[in-house]
């Protein structure tokens, strides 16, 4: 029998401004399921995309899980902004295999398309600028399955037609490499196994499993978790103006969002460090998980 490949976790934020109750609740169960499973936990700043970041944001980001002691002892951060020779190597393999290709397609174009690419580029040149897409039908003849099927951890049986959506973009026509593109290299790299984020990020996955598995590797096992929103049913989030989390109180901020988890966070009233916060936690949290079928609100 095969030995059970080790655990190992990530949270990966982007630092378009400091975390909110709502990433720290994504940070923290992640946190959980990693040490749960005696598993490794790593951090990694998903900062590619400079237009969207905010200045300082990163290094506030890692102080406030210090604070809380949501500590990445495991590994060094790795910042993708560091990582362009990793994705372009990548793009260069895919181009040699004929897997991508150049799409210079408007966005009033794509706006007209309902949702799926029709392909057009594949049989007219491009000019440039130009994105680059993944050609799903060579994915297919190189044994990648079209129709994603997966159990996820927390939201049960998930399936995905990529052919509902066409051919997707892997580095955007702006010259910055795509989510999709950077997430799947860093997790092979990283050796990731198991990927704890929002409920908003489930539509990604079909597509991040199949560029994993062209690119040879087995994809992590996903749990999404639902995400916080506010009385009016709007996503807590940064760009909808999510308050930071308050630094000077880390204890009281940690029972909250163990609270919004689903936990009976009664017997932590005189809690008083994070450290014994956490330890309690991480030897409940198999028991609740399953609590968060629900969807998370303040």
């Amino acid at each position: 029998m095969t030995n059970q490949a080790p655990y190992i976790g990530r949270f990966a934020p982007s630092p378009s401004g400091p975390l909110h109750m709502g990433s720290l609740v994504c940070a923290l169960a992640s946190y959980l399921d990693a040490r749960s499973h005696n598993g490794t936990w790593l951090v990694r700043m998903e900062d590619i995309d400079p237009p969207r970041e905010q200045a300082g944001a990163a290094d506030l980001i890692l102080s406030c899980l210090q604070k809380h002691g949501l500590q990445w002892v495991d590994s060094d951060v790795m910042f993708q902004s560091t990582r362009a020779q990793a994705y372009n190597q990548t793009l260069s393999s895919l181009r040699e295999n004929a897997l991508i290709y150049p799409c210079s397609c408007t966005r009033k174009r794509l706006n007209t398309l309902n949702g799926r690419y029709d392909g057009y580029c594949k049989s007219h040149p491009a000019t440039s600028p130009a994105a680059l897409r993944l050609d799903l039908e060579a994915a297919k003849a190189k044994g990648v399955p079209l129709q994603q099927a997966f159990c996820d951890g927390l939201q049960g049986e998930q399936y995905e037609d990529l052919t509902q959506q066409g051919d997707f973009v892997i580095h955007r026509k702006d010259g910055l490499f795509a989510y999709q593109l950077a997430v799947v290299v860093d997790d092979i790299a990283q050796n990731i196994t198991h990927v704890v984020r929002g409920s908003d990020l489930l539509d990604t996955t079909a597509r991040q499993r199949a560029l994993m598995q062209l690119l040879g590797h087995q994809p992590p096992h996903y749990s999404h978790i639902p995400v916080l929103v506010d009385a009016n049913g709007n996503k807590l989030s940064k760009q909808n103006h999510a308050p930071a989390v308050d630094l000077d109180t880390p204890t009281h901020n940690l029972i909250e969002a163990l609270t919004l988890l689903g936990f009976d966070t009664a017997a932590l009233t005189h809690a008083t460090s994070t450290s014994s916060i956490l330890h309690w936690a991480i030897h409940r949290w198999a028991n609740v998980a399953t609590t968060l079928q629900g969807r998370l609100s303040l």
